[in-house]
Parts: structure tokens; sequence; C-alpha cells
């Protein structure tokens, strides 16, 4: 009698197991991932790739040349932009005359960049009296004016004194502190910017 009640209850045991692990609380699943066919994927891939290179050595090999000149290309133009963004913004933006045709003379320069700094467009009266200055300094042969050109190039290739030079590289520093720099501008900053210039002309003129 006591190996028949052992089974009987082992029975009832196995049976109440049944009932609660057939409850909802142990309704187990495996959860897949969010980005598990990103995974799939790319192992997919790599046994394609793997495949390929076993039964086609030469297509697998011209495959991953082109695909490392794709990417080659691909991060040039990265670089490219990336500097173009770095770089400051182009010099039409905040000084319209530098780069537009050579129509009017140094003297026009000056009067606009006196008529800006009157209006109050301080900023803008220092690019037009910079203007002036290279458009002077081109008839001085300090330098040669060319409508694509930016302030930082004319500083590179000025012939004038070393204190002279100094100056002008002090100017351009000024202006593009005040164009593109974000530095205020005042009505005092535009006289003295236009002192230091004709200084430079005069200084040329009797080098």
């Amino acid at each position: 009698m006591i190996p028949a009640a052992q089974a009987a209850s082992a029975d009832s045991i196995r049976a109440v197991l049944d009932r609660v692990f057939a409850t909802p609380e142990y309704a187990w699943e495996v959860r897949r991932h969010p980005l598990q066919f990103v995974f799939d994927w790319y192992r997919d891939l790599l046994a394609w790739l793997d495949g390929l290179a076993a039964s086609h050595p030469v297509a697998y090999w011209v495959l991953i040349g082109l695909l490392v000149g794709i990417l080659v290309a691909v991060l040039a133009h990265f670089a490219y932009l990336v500097m173009r963004a770095l770089r400051p913004r182009a010099v039409s933006d905040g000084m319209p005359s530098v780069v537009a045709e050579r129509s009017r003379d140094a003297a026009w320069h000056v009067a606009e960049a006196r008529r800006l700094a009157l209006a109050g467009r301080f900023a803008e009266a220092l690019a037009h009296r910079f203007v002036a200055l290279v458009l002077e300094l081109d008839e001085d042969g300090a330098l040669r004016y060319h409508p694509s050109k930016t302030p930082a190039e004319y500083v590179r290739e000025v012939r004038l004194g070393s204190v002279a030079g100094d100056d002008f590289r002090l100017l351009v520093t000024t202006l593009y502190a005040h164009l593109f720099g974000g530095a205020p501008c005042s009505e005092l900053d535009v006289a003295a910017f236009d002192r230091r210039a004709s200084a430079l002309v005069g200084h040329r003129a009797t080098a």
C-alpha cells in the first residue's frame, strides 16, 4: 500500500506543479532585441562575404576595393564640408564691395564709409574704409587688387616696411574681429581705423 500511496502523491504534486506553471505569471518567452534584424543582417553579410571570398576571390577583392574607395570619397567629402563650415564666411557676406567688380575708386569708398558711420552702421563702414585702403595701396604698388581676394590674402602679399606691415595686419585683424568675430563696433573704432589706414597710405607714398 505504501508504494501506491507514494505514486499517488507524486502524481498529485506533478498535477499541482503543472497548474502552477500554467498560470500567466510563468508564461516565459524570449524577447527579441529591437535591433536584432541589424545583427542578423550583419551576420548574414559576413557569411556571404566569407562565401564570396572562398568561391570567387577576385570578385571579393574587387568588391572590397570598391567599398574602400567609396569610404575614402565619403570621408574626403565630409572633411571638405567641415573645412568649409569652419572657414570664415565669404567676405561677400560682410564686405560686398571687396568681391564686387572694381567700378568705384577709393574716394567713393571713403565717402561711403563716412555715410555709413553717420547712419550708425559702423561695421559696414569699416569694410568700405578697408576697400578704399586696398585700392590706394594698389595705386602705390604695395599690393595688387583682385575682386576674389580676401583681406587675409592681402596680408600675405602687401609690400610695406616692417612697421607699416604690422599696422596693416592689425587693421585686417580688427576688420575680421568686427565683421566676423562679433566684436562690438563704435564710431570711435571707425575713426581709429580711418586714421591708421590714412597713415599707411601716407607712409607708402613717402617711402
